[in-house]
């Protein structure tokens, strides 16, 4: 069993940067891909970025691509996502999430364990 909390969110005006973290107990991270994932009002969980264990691998959703950026520190057990050039559109709540496989998914069901989410509100 994993446990995830996220942290770093917060209210930011537009063109601004935040940092989420996400802090694992329980097992190591260093053997799950990690993703972080979005939920904005009225709208499905999207997916925003992936990592691989190694974190030679990395994907993006369309979206945030050049502006954000995933990563992680295996030694701290903490993965993060900067994030940059936000815009009221990524207002939502963040979430991290481990998965117990080799390949990066955008699929939110084929991730095994949650954080609680955190929430980030860009402001026009």
């Amino acid at each position: 069993q994993v446990q995830l909390v996220e942290s770093g969110g917060g209210l930011v005006q537009a063109g601004g940067s935040l940092r989420l973290s996400c802090a694992a107990s329980g097992r190591t991270l260093s053997t799950y891909v990690m993703g972080w994932f979005r939920l904005a009002p009225g709208k499905e969980r999207e997916f925003v970025a992936g990592i691989s264990q190694s974190a030679d691998r990395t994907s993006y959703a369309d979206s945030v691509k050049g502006r954000f950026t995933i990563s992680r520190d295996n030694a701290r057990n903490t993965v993060y996502l900067q994030m940059n050039s936000l815009k009221p559109e990524d207002t939502a709540v963040y979430y991290c999430a481990a998965r117990g496989l080799w390949s990066i998914t955008v699929a939110p069901t084929l991730y095994d364990f949650w954080g609680q989410g955190t929430q980030v509100t860009v402001s026009s």
